[in-house]
């Protein structure tokens, strides 16, 4: 019998075991990227939460230190998805245990490429920086992807892999991740809002609750799809729907009244400056943590 040859044959340390990299880690499984026995969870203590991925994913995992030592030395893959706190600490001493060409790709919100390789004291790294969205967990996610100088065509791929698997991989310079966290990252935030206010519409027009929910789900689910299987620019396909003096059209006009539009462009704006505020936070904090 011959054996299903995966995508990704290199071995992949998950360095943290939160929801993030569950989430990455079922995508590769459930779309037959990666064997799960090439994958491991390392984490600080917690062996019910380790246990539990491997009851569900066939993945081992460990937070023995000498085991997790030999795994940092010898994995051609460190996926980082600690929490920020812990950043420093855990990549001071991951770069003591490294080799030069390990491909090291980061999920932790904030913290550059130039700071990632300074932690580590490896200039030269691989690294691969990342900004995943929450629907990644479902494998709809969006993933921004910004690479340092000095990887392999096969590390790119690799990379491009790991988040292919949980949704859509939009590459771009590091400088642009903070913009792609405004639209990507936080944007399903405010799609929820907005169901939010569409839910409490209908309830007051006299739908029950049940009712509202549905069908404000089927309605941003179909709109969505509308788009991606068309093809067709969302204002085009607004303009379908918008009858001259129609009711979709007054809709509209009291959405204009209140700058609809304009607040949606201010929000991811805003979201993008608190998330650069946010990172460079972390980042002046962290040489203390690592004296601490």
């Amino acid at each position: 019998m011959t054996q299903t040859r995966m995508l990704i044959e290199d071995r992949v340390c998950f360095f943290g075991a939160g929801s993030m990299a569950e989430a990455v880690a079922r995508g590769l499984i459930a779309r037959a990227v990666i064997a799960p026995s090439q994958i491991m969870f390392l984490n600080r203590s917690d062996t019910a939460k380790l246990q539990q991925l491997e009851q569900r994913y066939g993945t081992p995992g460990t937070n023995d230190p000498a085991e997790k030592e030999r795994v940092l030395r010898t994995f051609p893959v460190v996926i980082l998805a600690m929490k920020p706190k812990d950043a420093a600490e855990a990549l001071q001493q991951l770069g003591t245990l490294i080799g030069p060409h390990t491909l090291v790709v980061s999920m932790i919100a904030g913290l550059s490429i130039a700071t990632l390789r300074s932690l580590l004291n490896r200039p030269e790294q691989p690294v691969v920086r990342t900004m995943p969205n929450t629907s990644s967990s479902i494998g709809l996610g969006v993933t921004g992807v910004s690479f340092s100088d000095g990887l392999s065509e096969d590390q790119r791929r690799t990379a491009r892999l790991l988040f292919e698997a949980v949704g859509t991989v939009i590459e771009t310079e590091e400088d642009k991740i903070d913009a792609l966290t405004g639209i990507s990252g936080s944007g399903p935030a405010y799609v929820y809002y907005m169901m939010e206010a569409l839910i409490e519409a209908a309830v007051l027009g006299g739908l029950t609750r049940e009712q509202a929910r549905e069908m404000t789900v089927q309605t941003v689910l179909g709109a969505s799809q509308m788009v991606r299987q068309t093809g067709e620019e969302p204002a085009e396909l607004r303009r379908k729907v918008t009858s001259p003096n129609g009711a979709t059209q007054a809709a509209i006009a009291k959405l204009d009244e209140s700058d609809f539009f304009g607040a949606v462009i201010r929000a991811a704006q805003r979201c993008a400056e608190r998330s650069a505020e946010m990172g460079q936070d972390l980042e002046n904090q962290l040489p203390r943590l690592a004296q601490d």
